[in-house]
């Protein structure tokens, strides 16, 4: 199953049902198209915090000149930076270097704490995509990377949510920009599982109902530009479309 957060016409929050066959919302009888003018999609999930996962496929590791970390790298964005499926991001100014990140995203549906791995998947509401942008001026200078990873925008999520048995274990993840294909992988090569992730990170955080765990970007990352159309296809979830403006 699909589900999708939006707000109607009347200005009201939904969260409905998506259709990926007819690209639709339902909810109380009423029927959307996702591209309705009439209604706003908004984020899958409201996460108090985004848990995100550095290098954690080997090729991109390799492609920074990074080493492939003995445990998961964890860093945090916070709430500012989700952006909505269909929304025009405006990046920091003046900078050499802002890049996309493709990322398969974990919604978490319940507060835990000390998950064993084993039972992970329990407390998983669904998955959706994320696009994980990056200052790399400021990250590369910062140890914390507030500035390269935690500004205005910088987490696209959605457009939908799908429930784990919708995405498979080799859930193929790509993005294109303007059309041209930059990133290709799939979920199979993540260093650390989903499981594993949740395992480590509820070792040291509450998670709570909607908070999101980015899993880590794939080979290809670059350098966005103003006019950028940026879109992030998961496999048995759909596909994030954000455009791109550079003051």
């Amino acid at each position: 199953m699909h589900h999708a957060r939006f707000r109607d016409p009347a200005g009201s929050i939904r969260e409905g049902t998506y259709d990926p066959e007819t690209d639709t919302v339902a909810f109380a009888g009423e029927e959307y198209a996702l591209d309705d003018p009439a209604i706003d999609v908004l984020p899958p999930a409201e996460p108090t915090k985004i848990v995100c996962i550095g290098r954690n496929y080997a090729d991109h590791a390799a492609e920074l000149d990074n080493d492939v970390p003995d445990r998961p790298l964890l860093f945090l964005k916070p709430p500012n930076a989700l952006a909505s499926h269909g929304d025009e991001i405006t990046v920091p100014a003046g900078k050499d270097r802002i890049d996309w990140e493709a990322e398969i995203a974990v919604v978490i549906g319940e507060q835990c704490k000390d998950v064993d791995a084993d039972d992970a998947m329990d407390v998983v509401a669904g998955f959706t995509c994320m696009n994980d942008v990056s200052n790399r001026d400021d990250q590369d200078r910062e140890q914390n990377w507030v500035r390269g990873k935690a500004f205005d925008g910088a987490a696209p999520l959605g457009p939908v949510m799908a429930t784990p048995d919708e995405v498979p274990a080799d859930a193929s993840v790509e993005l294109r920009v303007n059309g041209e294909t930059k990133q290709s992988s799939d979920r199979s090569y993540l260093m650390f599982d989903v499981p594993t992730l949740i395992e480590e990170i509820t070792t040291y955080l509450t998670l709570e109902p909607g908070d999101v765990i980015s899993t880590g970007t794939p080979e290809g990352v670059g350098a966005l530009s103003d006019g950028d159309t940026v879109e992030v296809e998961i496999e048995g979830v759909g596909t994030l479309e954000h455009d791109v403006r550079v003051p």
